[in-house]
């Protein structure tokens, strides 16, 4: 039986989702940057609600994560726009341990961000809304990287994957929409008849 590939959401369901989220208020500041570290590096929810202050390096853009799945550590990098809006939140979030921490300075809990993305799926009216979680913006970047890169092997190192098998559904991904992209092609060249005889 083939493995059904996971739900990858298309560049305008991605602002959709993130149109939700209006940063000038406080907890959708913090919510912003996280879904888009999620979008935009491929964290797993455990990961970015574990974040440090330290971890990200603001004047290289560098980001660090501590302990990934594994208990392995790897190294990342982020647009200066995404480090700008952390450094905005930075000015704002309550001091802490966390990066991304609650109004009461502890660590935001995975099931709030598990909740959080179907919320604002439901609400940006995304298809399939039961197959979207933040797994799913981790499979939006690979996907996307994959796209970009056409380099499996990076998409495995920027994953933190052990095993290159893991990180291989991306090309099937890929794979799948051209199929879909080629079966459905309006370019085809109408097949010639034959001229009449006689």
């Amino acid at each position: 039986m083939a493995r059904k590939l996971p739900k990858v959401l298309t560049d305008e369901e991605k602002h959709a989702l993130l149109a939700q989220l209006n940063k000038r208020y406080v907890s959708p500041h913090r919510n912003l940057c996280m879904l888009r570290l999620m979008l935009e590096a491929g964290l797993r929810a455990g990961e970015v609600v574990s974040l440090r202050p330290d971890h990200l390096n603001m004047t290289t853009c560098q980001l660090t994560i501590r302990n990934g799945k594994g208990a392995k550590d790897r190294i990342l990098w982020i647009r200066d726009d995404l480090r700008d809006l952390i450094g905005s939140w930075l000015e704002r979030r309550t001091p802490g341990a966390w990066l991304f921490p609650t109004r009461a300075g502890e660590r935001v809990p995975t099931r709030y961000l598990r909740a959080l993305v179907k919320r604002l799926a439901e609400r940006a009216s995304i298809p399939e809304v039961e197959r979207v979680s933040p797994h799913t913006l981790r499979h939006t970047f690979a996907t996307d990287l994959y796209r970009e890169t056409k380099n499996i092997r990076l998409v495995q190192k920027a994953l933190g994957h052990a095993d290159l098998s893991t990180t291989m559904i991306y090309t099937h991904i890929v794979d799948a929409e051209l199929e879909e992209a080629l079966r459905n092609f309006p370019g085809a060249v109408p097949v010639a008849t034959a001229a009449p005889t006689g």
